[in-house]
């Protein structure tokens, strides 16, 4: 059996990535990103012991980033924004157009993300976790709702955005 500090170097390991990509989602200095990580691993850490199996060792890992990242943000929820770029996993699926012109992909990305971050926080951090292609139940676990109403919001969320985005044009 692998001792603690085994299956935590083991854990870390296999979910270095998402962790910093949820730390980029909420913090936008690179400051605030090593602060969010290092605290993240604090609380992974801490919680090693009393995990029970109930869920995937991924989706309590991601539970613990994204109620860390929430903490960090403190009384400041309102102002947290996600922070992406076009390399975000699964971004090209929220933008409206698929036009391989670059400057209009730009309007669209930057649209997008001011519609992002004007979500409340719950649907910020949902949007978060759909775009690193979480299951709808992983989702679900990690926000503490029920799987039928992650994909309710998941819906309505897309949808609003969808909306929002039309409004804009994206003409040459």
């Amino acid at each position: 059996m692998d001792s603690k500090e085994e299956k935590f170097r083991k854990i870390i390991a296999e979910n270095k990535d998402r962790l910093k990509r949820i730390c980029r989602y909420y913090a936008p200095s690179v400051e605030d990103q090593k602060d969010i990580y290092q605290e993240i691993l604090i609380n992974i850490w801490r919680s090693l012991e009393s995990f029970r199996g109930e869920a995937s060792i991924g989706t309590w890992i991601y539970r613990i980033a994204v109620n860390t990242s929430l903490d960090f943000a403190g009384k400041s929820y309102k102002q947290m924004k996600l922070n992406i770029d076009i390399e975000t996993p699964n971004i090209i699926n929220l933008l409206i157009d698929e036009d391989d012109n670059p400057v209009i992909k730009e309007r669209q990305l930057q649209d997008l993300k001011i519609h992002l971050n004007n979500l409340g926080i719950i649907d910020k951090a949902i949007m978060g976790l759909v775009l690193d292609d979480l299951s709808t139940r992983e989702i679900a676990e990690i926000i503490g709702i029920t799987e039928s109403n992650a994909r309710v919001k998941i819906h309505r969320i897309k949808e609003t955005l969808r909306e929002r985005m039309k409004e804009g044009t994206y003409e040459n």
